[in-house]
């Protein structure tokens, strides 16, 4: 079995361990992608407000994640609202790498080095299964909405635009 199609990332085995029922989608990723989002839900022949993106915010006092649909962008303010604080601003990439042990465009919401405060966009509701990225880039994993809200202790918001 190839690296590739291997599917053990700390986001697997978090959710192996945990015993969450999941799916998951391996697909040659393209570097010239202009989008990591898009080209997964493309990819794997999904609408693109069912896959969902990672993304770390600096709030001045702690990164948190942002969790929303690919075809969207993450409101600032409303996360910030969210959370709790004043403001909120996107994480330096080298920084978000070193918090959650993953590379930019295949950091997951699950199985990060530092559990971080996680906020999920009010939309994945609407779905019965959503996906996230696995834990590197190519790589997704579909769960239930639910499951991804119990797994990531994530609140739910609304914070795509």
């Amino acid at each position: 079995m190839s690296r590739k199609d291997s599917v053990g990332t700390p986001a697997t085995v978090v959710l192996t361990r945990a015993g969450v029922p999941f799916t998951t989608h391996a697909y040659d990723h393209d570097p010239s992608a202009r989008s990591f989002g898009l080209e997964a839900a493309e990819v794997l022949g999904l609408p693109p407000d069912q896959v969902f993106k990672t993304l770390l915010v600096d709030t001045g006092q702690e990164l948190a994640v942002g969790i929303v649909p690919v075809n969207c962008t993450l409101d600032l303010k409303a996360i910030a609202h969210a959370l709790g604080v004043k403001k909120a601003e996107m994480a330096d990439p080298r920084a978000a790498e070193r918090s959650s042990g993953y590379v930019v465009g295949g950091i997951s919401p699950i199985g990060q080095k530092r559990p971080l405060r996680t906020v999920l966009d009010e939309t994945a509701v609407l779905h019965d299964r959503v996906y996230v990225s696995g834990g590197r880039r190519g790589f997704d994993i579909g769960l239930s909405p639910t499951d991804l809200l119990t797994i990531t202790q994530a609140v739910l918001a609304d914070v795509a635009r």
